[in-house]
């Protein structure tokens, strides 16, 4: 009985690893398509447009020669040879254009392979043309892939009012569902009929669609030394089965469904872990996206429907960008991540001993528990100061302040009072960390030039902008050559920075420091952040921040289920000291508690304890000047700023706001114009 018990768990046990290593190799097809597939289709079709749009060029920059090979060197007996030469560079320019850009790439293919048939009949037989037509054919029946204008085009057209976009959407989905298994099976038997004899097995394969993929991988393997004609055509062939697979007249569909019963016929029957990730932030969006293709159901909390881009959150509140411009909706970053689910909602509490999440009025069990709560402003417990010095954490706080910095303008025009208006002109930015650097930047450049003759009775260059750090010198962080680089920078836009100088008072008439009033009407706070209160909700310590104390598996003491991340973990994984409140740090905590939930799920051993790598640290002070320190090297000015911009559109999430940014950006700094100043919400908010 013993041993047929264990041969029973033996067994079980072979399937689990066969179930394991199917959903590894799953996964990993499932990534090649989606991340090589793209690039390698844009190859293919730049490689086909290039021979023909170089070819239709030539033609049409000397007429007499192309009506002259019409005529005599490939004529077609059934066009004039003027028509033949017209038609033939319309084809071949228009198509390899539209070819290129993944335009109509199913018109231009029809007619590229009109053109290679007739090429092939009509003057020379080669089979390179019919290479052309088979990759043509292919694009005529499935289109072109995601890096296209007709993939970024089709969910609008196809329930558009223009002529014919609806029926042309459903003539390609029927032509892609009825021939574009006829049209893999074409490429597998002609690149089959390519291979040596030698490679018959390989041919087999290929032919009759058994584990199609593996076999033109193994045609582009270079190690075969295959002695293949016309290259590079059937490499091209390979790595589109090889991508795509063999479709559905091929034994790949059923071979799969009996490898998946075996593999995981035990391991179905078991419920998929719940993983529970609270907070849209870097860490948390990282965390998700990491177990991706894990046997998990996450589950994403949010109190906003928006993942936010919290770096440039401050040219919100400056009137630089829009808030549409550094924020995704949640839901869009996971429209194609099966496994998440995203919930709105405020998270009161953890009930670790139960382990559940209350959200509102609800209970969310969880199996794992990532918490990325993020921080909010600190004011060291003179709360009673925030409603007249408003931080900047979230879009709604930039959209506050870019209200109260225009309304100052609009009050100054209309005040008679010079002392009043002197008032309504200062500007003081408590905090000179690298919030409070850019925040008094940028309001100093908006004022001298974003709104330079649009006032009549005051001038806003002349406006005071005042600088406040306590420490004793500006961008701590950074090395104290940076550091008075950056306070050069700052005053030369006019700004007037005050170190050593410690906040007394805040109040509707401006602050107190040091003894000394300072009159003003809008303050802003950058001095500091608390983290939220995940410490509280456990039971467990914290440090100085509120930051909950975490291991080196970033996991909490006495709940290796549950993880703290970003701005909500007190971690020392920077070589003994505590992880930075920074975007990448965020990140690469996200990364490793992903990985982590992985290795447990898979019973495979942990991976070593989180380690920080710093990336370096930037901060910009205006539309010249920036400091970056990335220990080895050390930049400001220019190169700085020009480094600091690069990095900040590639790490936003989005490729429309990647571009929307980069326009906005350009745009401004041509024209010292900025196009977002717009007042919302309560006046006297």
């Amino acid at each position: 009985m013993n041993e047929l018990t264990a041969a029973s768990a033996l067994r079980v046990s072979r399937r689990r690893r066969l179930g394991r290593s199917l959903q590894g190799l799953e996964d990993a097809l499932r990534l090649a398509e989606r991340g090589v597939y793209p690039v390698f289709d844009l190859v293919v079709r730049l490689w086909l447009a290039k021979i023909f749009l170089a070819s239709g060029l030539l033609k049409l920059l000397d007429w007499h020669t192309a009506v002259t090979l019409a005529t005599h060197e490939y004529p077609v007996a059934w066009l004039a040879p003027e028509t033949a030469a017209a038609l033939g560079i319309a084809v071949e320019v228009l198509g390899g254009l539209c070819l290129a850009l993944g335009l109509a790439t199913r018109l231009a293919a029809a007619a590229l392979l009109a053109l290679a048939l007739v090429i092939q009949f009509e003057y020379r037989a080669l089979a390179e043309h019919w290479h052309w037509a088979l990759l043509f054919g292919g694009y005529l029946v499935m289109g072109a892939g995601p890096l296209s204008l007709d993939r970024m085009l089709a969910p609008g057209l196809a329930d558009s009012a223009l002529p014919l976009a609806q029926p042309l959407s459903r003539l390609y989905a029927a032509l892609t569902r009825w021939i574009g298994s006829v049209c893999l099976l074409a490429m597998r038997v002609w690149l089959a009929a390519l291979l040596p004899d030698a490679a018959l097995p390989l041919a087999a394969a290929l032919v009759l669609g058994f584990a199609t993929r593996p076999a033109a991988l193994a045609v582009l393997v270079p190690a075969l030394a295959l002695p293949l004609p016309d290259l590079p055509y059937p490499l091209f062939l390979a790595g589109w089965l090889a991508l795509r697979g063999g479709g559905g007249l091929a034994l790949d569909a059923p071979l799969w469904r009996w490898l998946r019963r075996l593999g995981f016929a035990e391991v179905g029957s078991e419920r998929l872990a719940r993983v529970v990730v609270v907070g849209a932030g870097f860490g948390g969006v990282r965390a998700a996206r990491g177990l991706r293709h894990s046997a998990c159901e996450v589950t994403l909390i949010d109190r906003r429907n928006y993942h936010l881009f919290q770096p440039l959150l401050y040219q919100v509140a400056t009137a630089s960008l829009s808030p549409a411009d550094i924020a995704t909706p949640t839901r869009a970053l996971f429209r194609d991540q099966s496994n998440v689910r995203v919930l709105l909602g405020t998270v009161g509490g953890v009930d670790a001993e139960r382990r559940e999440v209350l959200l509102d009025e609800r209970r969310i069990p969880y199996d794992f528990l990532v918490l990325a709560t993020g921080a909010r402003h600190s004011y060291f417990g003179r709360d009673d100061w925030e409603p007249w010095a408003p931080g900047l954490k979230q879009i709604d706080d930039a959209t506050a302040i870019r209200r109260r910095l225009l309304l100052a303008f609009e009050r100054a025009e209309d005040c008679h009072d010079p002392a009043e208006r002197a008032r309504l002109l200062s500007f003081v930015i408590v905090g000179g960390g690298p919030t409070g650097v850019e925040l008094a930047g940028a309001i100093a450049e908006l004022a001298r030039h974003g709104l330079q003759g649009e006032f009549r009775h005051i001038d806003p260059s002349a406006a005071r902008v005042l600088l406040i750090e306590a420490g004793p010198r500006l961008l701590a962080a950074f090395p104290p050559a940076l550091s008075a680089n950056a306070r050069a920078a700052l005053e030369a836009l006019g700004v007037e920075v005050l170190t050593g100088g410690r906040v007394e008072q805040v109040d509707a008439e401006g602050v107190v420091v040091s003894g000394q009033r300072v009159g003003s009407r809008t303050v802003f706070w950058a001095a500091g952040v608390a983290a939220s209160p995940a410490a509280q909700w456990l039971g467990r310590e914290a440090d100085r921040a509120g930051r909950l104390k975490v291991g080196p598996a970033l996991s909490v003491p006495g709940l290796p289920e549950v993880f703290a991340i970003g701005d909500t973990a007190c971690s020392e994984a920077w070589g003994g000291k505590p992880v930075p409140g920074l975007a990448p740090a965020a990140q690469q905590g996200g990364d490793y508690v992903a990985r982590v939930i992985r290795a447990r799920l898979e019973g495979r051993a942990a991976p070593p304890p989180f380690r920080y790598h710093h990336l370096g640290s930037l901060a910009t002070i205006g539309r010249k000047a920036a400091v970056a320190d990335f220990g080895w090297l050390r930049l400001h000015g220019a190169p700085a700023w020009w480094l600091w911009g690069a990095v900040h559109v590639l790490f936003l999430a989005g490729m429309r706001n990647r571009v929307s940014v980069a326009i906005e950006w350009f745009w401004a700094y041509l024209t010292l114009r900025r196009g977002t100043r717009l007042i919302t919400g309560e006046r006297d908010g």
